[in-house]
């Protein structure tokens, strides 16, 4: 069976196809946005600890410290 243009539609195999190409896009860019929010999270950071440093300030940087148990 054909379409008023002659054109036959596509054969599912085809859209199924294209439906997980655009799953393995979505995943991708999901990645990407997440690597940039962390990146971004990072420099934010950074840059607090090398402001306090440039005001001659210190105990700049966070130390972890575990507690002790009794």
């Amino acid at each position: 069976m054909t379409d008023e243009g002659g054109v036959s539609p596509e054969p599912p195999e085809d859209e199924r196809h294209r439906n997980v190409e655009n799953a393995v896009m979505l995943g991708f860019f999901a990645v990407l946005v997440a690597a940039g929010i962390w990146l971004l999270g990072t420099m934010a950071d950074l840059r607090k600890v090398q402001d306090c440093a440039a005001q001659g300030r210190r105990n700049c940087a966070v130390v972890d410290v575990p507690q002790r148990t009794r």
